[in-house]
């Protein structure tokens, strides 16, 4: 194998990455990141989160959460609960129209991807995580931000990569 092939290996990822994306953002006026977000305000016990636990779930900045919560807060499918005791925090809840449209929207690629890496054994599942890690090493990426590349959100700026040290 070539050096060359891991590389068009890595596009084709990126590359259906994007499409479905796109699909999905034409299909149902979502993206990645809001769906993803929906599906954890799903799934948790109350239906709710704070600012941070989606920020820690997503693992995106503060900003761009902000972002993700105001549009689908605009679409109305979540909802802001402010606390009683500090009007500033407010709890981020789905609503009956988001859970509508988490009921009607396919699997996600990554929830396809998620199902067969818990088919794997541990090892290979090891050689999977080293390869991927040795990849952000070489990219020098590890504390970037990378989903404004792969979502297909042209809301949020891409990152600009510093120059090694």
């Amino acid at each position: 194998m070539r050096h060359t092939d891991v590389l068009i290996q890595i596009r084709q990822i990126i590359r259906s990455v994007n499409l479905e994306s796109k699909r999905i953002e034409k299909e149902y006026g979502i993206s990645i990141p809001q769906l993803l977000c929906l599906n954890f305000l799903n799934e948790r016990d109350t239906f709710q989160a704070t600012h941070k636990e989606i920020k820690d779930f997503l693992k995106l900045n503060a900003s761009t959460v902000t972002g993700i919560i105001a549009r689908l807060e605009r679409k109305g499918y979540i909802a802001r609960l402010p606390k009683r005791k500090d009007k500033r925090v407010a709890a981020i809840t789905i609503t009956a129209k988001g859970n509508e449209l988490i009921d009607n929207t396919p699997e996600p690629l990554h929830q396809q991807l998620s199902q067969k890496l818990k088919e794997l054994s541990p090892e290979r599942l090891l050689d999977l995580q080293t390869a991927f890690k040795t990849i952000i090493d070489f990219l020098n990426i590890e504390a970037f931000d990378a989903a404004p590349i792969i979502t297909g959100d042209t809301t949020v700026p891409r990152q600009e990569i510093p120059p090694k040290a």
